[in-house]
Formats: structure tokens, sequence, C-alpha cells
């Protein structure tokens, strides 16, 4: 609509009842959308009662959230594990040290939730007869160095029992952290279990010969002996990695000595039993017959992660209260499976560098076009030639390239193995993706610099590359 200024009469040159001239619209046009628009908007606050007085789908949220300590008969497929656990932890309730622990398996396989309901059993018994019993959990995957590993163990120990850190995180040696661990834990408890959760994700600076959680059991496994701490302590280190304690020092090894207990996988039977013994986070009959057998499916496809198989019941009930459904179905499950792994992928993508994206892309775009979605090092290493000529970056060697891949195998997307295919092939690593490769792709080409390649190039270039493997 073409507009003049001059045309518009200021505030003192019309009346209250006249509305300005316009050449497409009747006045009484004007009105009616001005009536409509006025009608159909809604205060922040009205739309957020319109929705809390929906009776929506969800009755319990927490039941749906996989870091929720359920009660003991929601653990299902966890019965070895639990005794085992159990049985040398109980100790504690006769005021006795109770051994240390290694917990390892897959990512999602119940670990960390034997650990919380079995500690969390032990500090009721123990308040009953007057023991103080602590648990200070902290997971190590955020944790850059040993000096802040210490301090987190420290402030959640005082979190624990009620008090305050009295060092600052900042500025201090290493040591004043120890000691300050040491007089809260002495302080405020008779037994404490420290439980460190994605353990081998604490390396810790590269010029020091042992990794940092190696440095972290010895001092924890040594503080008793050395009279530094005169409260029993238990060390839990928790891993996905069944290979971690290969790299704990001699010296860590020989004090730690832990009992080992692990976890495998959940298959899809137990995966339903599980969801089963939360279907009651949501109102009666409003799950479909055919939402749980498929989110159990999914899940047992990926590594059997009880995580997922939770978290894909939580979205879809989510994705069904958005849609205003009156029930969950199996659609539904769909579009939770690409919307969680789409997330999942993006929280791990946003914080890595261009080179380490670009090394990812062309790996997986190679796994996009294998039968069997693996992926070989040399020809990923082709293509990631190719993408970094087209967007005129700075090409790693091939060793390079292979060791930024091994590093991404930490964030659980994808694993490799070593393999040859006879003598004229010689070796190579050949790399597994986790998650679908296409949902990579495209939640790398998120980044800009990546989209500015063709999507269909690239795809050719992997094609020709496939061929020309020996």
């Amino acid at each position: 609509m073409d507009s003049d200024d001059s045309q518009i009469p200021t505030e003192t040159e019309s009346s209250e009842n006249e509305l300005p001239t316009d050449t497409n619209h009747s006045t009484a046009e004007v009105a009616t959308s001005t009536d409509t628009s006025e009608q159909s908007s809604q205060s922040i606050e009205e739309m957020l009662l319109e929705f809390d007085e929906q009776d929506g789908l969800i009755r319990d949220r927490s039941l749906l959230d996989p870091n929720y300590v359920v009660e003991e008969d929601r653990i299902v497929g966890r019965d070895k594990q639990l005794q085992e656990v159990t049985k040398m932890l109980r100790v504690a309730l006769g005021n006795n040290r109770p051994p240390n622990l290694f917990l390892y398996g897959p990512s999602g396989t119940g670990k960390s939730l034997i650990m919380k309901a079995v500690c969390k059993n032990i500090h009721k018994i123990c308040e009953s007869r007057d023991i103080k019993f602590g648990t200070v959990e902290v997971n190590c995957q955020d944790l850059d160095t040993l000096n802040i590993a210490v301090y987190e163990l420290a402030e959640q120990s005082a979190n624990e029992a009620g008090v305050d850190v009295e060092v600052p995180k900042h500025g201090v040696a290493t040591k004043e952290k120890w000691d300050e661990l040491y007089r809260i834990v002495n302080e405020n408890f008779d037994s404490v279990v420290f439980v460190l959760d994605e353990l081998d994700m604490l390396v810790g600076r590269r010029d020091k010969q042992d990794p940092a959680f190696s440095r972290l059991l010895y001092q924890l496994s040594r503080a008793g002996a050395n009279d530094d701490l005169t409260a029993y302590i238990s060390v839990v280190a928790i891993s996905n990695d069944t290979k971690m304690m290969e790299s704990v020092g001699s010296r860590a090894l020989s004090s730690f000595t832990p009992e080992d207990v692990h976890f495998d996988d959940y298959d899809a039977r137990q995966l339903q039993a599980i969801l089963r013994r939360r279907q009651d986070a949501f109102h009666e009959g409003v799950v479909d017959s055919g939402v749980i057998p498929l989110a159990a499916a999914v899940a047992a496809q990926t590594h059997g992660d009880a995580r997922k198989a939770i978290d894909l019941m939580r979205v879809a009930g989510e994705l069904a209260e958005r849609e205003g459904d009156d029930g969950i179905r199996e659609e539904h499950v769909r579009q939770a499976q690409d919307k969680v792994e789409k997330n999942r992928v993006l929280e791990v993508v946003r914080g890595i560098s261009t080179q380490k994206k670009i090394c990812l892309y062309a790996t997986a775009a190679v796994a996009a076009q294998t039968a069997d979605g693996a992926a070989r090092s040399t020809t990923g290493y082709r293509v990631y030639q190719y993408l970094t000529d087209a967007i005129d970056v700075d090409q790693y060697y091939q060793e390079t390239y292979v060791n930024k891949m091994k590093e991404l195998t930490t964030y659980s997307l994808l694993d490799f193995e070593r393999r040859s295919h006879g003598p004229s092939s010689g070796m190579f690593l050949e790399f597994q993706f986790g998650e679908q490769p296409e949902t990579i792709l495209e939640t790398l080409r998120e980044d800009s610099r990546i989209d500015m390649i063709s999507n269909h190039e690239v795809e050719s270039v992997v094609k020709a590359q496939i061929q020309n493997e020996t």
C-alpha cells in the first residue's frame, strides 16, 4: 500500500471517530480487521493459564527423567548388579569402610541409577542408626584438570553436609583444596562414598605422565592410609570405557584395587519392562499399545540405552500434548526419535571446532553411502581433503585427521575398529556411527561454512572414493 505522510491526519487534525483514509480498504474492513486482531491476541499470562487448565497427557514428569531415582520395584533387568553393589556397600551400615568399586559398561545401562538407589537406602538406614553417611557424586565430563576436580569434590561434600567451602575456587594450590576436602569430610561424616561418574573424561594436562583420573584415584585411595581422613571413604569409579583401568597408573592401581561390576546392554524386552514400570507417568489410557514396544525397539537398536528409551517417551508425550492430541501414538515416537537424535548431535557439534566438524562431516558422508553404515579412515580422509579445498581452510595430514576422529569417539557419536582387507589394502580404521549418519550431516550443515558446499557434489565425491577402495 502506497502512503504519503502529508495525507495522514495528525493527532490534533483527526477527530476521535475518524480513521485515516485508505484507498484500498473500506472503513468497515479496517474496523473488522482491528476487531479480529484484538479478539485473537492473548497475553502471556492468559496463554499460560489456558495451557495450565488443559488436562494434558503427562501425569508425573519426574518419572520421565532418566536421572530420577526411582523406587526399587521400578529397577528392571539389573538384579545381579543391584545385588553385587548392595552386598559390597552394606558394610557402611555397621560404620565400616566399603570397598572401592569400578562400574563399567555402555551409556544408559543403569550404572548411575543403581549407585543412587543403593546409596539412598544406605543413607536412610544409617540416619536411623545415628551414623553420618554421605554420598558425594561428581560428573567428570566437564572437569578439565585435577585442580578443578578436587574443588568440585570439596564443593559437593560441603553441599551434602550443609556447610560452606572455606577456600576459593581459583588462586590457591591444589594441596589447599585437598586439605579443605579432608576437613569437610572429617568434620561432617563417619563414612562417605565418592561416586565419580564418567571418570575417564577427566584427562587433565597432556604433559603429565598419568591422566588426571589416575592421580585423583591415587590421592583418594591413599588419603585414609596417610591419616588425612579419619572418616571411612569408598571410591566408586563409573565409566563407559571398559578399558579405562588399563590407563590407570601402577601406583594408583595398587591402592585403588576396586571390585568390578559389569553392566551390559539392555535388550528390547528389558527396555519394554523399564518403560512399562514408568507408564504411570502418563494418565491412564493415553498411551497406545504399540508405543512402548516401538520406543524400546528404537533404543535397543542404538546400544540398548535406557536413557534414550525414557527420553523418547517423554518427548513423544510432549509432542502429542503440543499438538492437542488425546493420546500418544507411534507417529509421535517416530517424531520424537528424529528430535532426540538431532538434539543430542546438536549438543555435541556446537561445541567442537570447525576442523573437527569437517572431519566428522567427511566421515559421516562416507558412512551414509555404504551398505553397512561404516566409513574407512582412508576414504574419509580423501573426502575431508575435498571439503577443506572447497571451503579454503587449512588441511590436516591424514594422521591428524585420524586423531581428531578418535577424539570424537569420546562423545559416543561413533566408535572405531582397526581393520585390514588383505595385504594390498594395508591397515586402516573403520568408523561406525551410533546415530544415523544422515542426522549428523543435517546437523553439521547448520554451520554456514559447511553449508556452502553442494550436498550433491559431496555425494558424488563420496561415491567415487568408495568405488576406488581397494
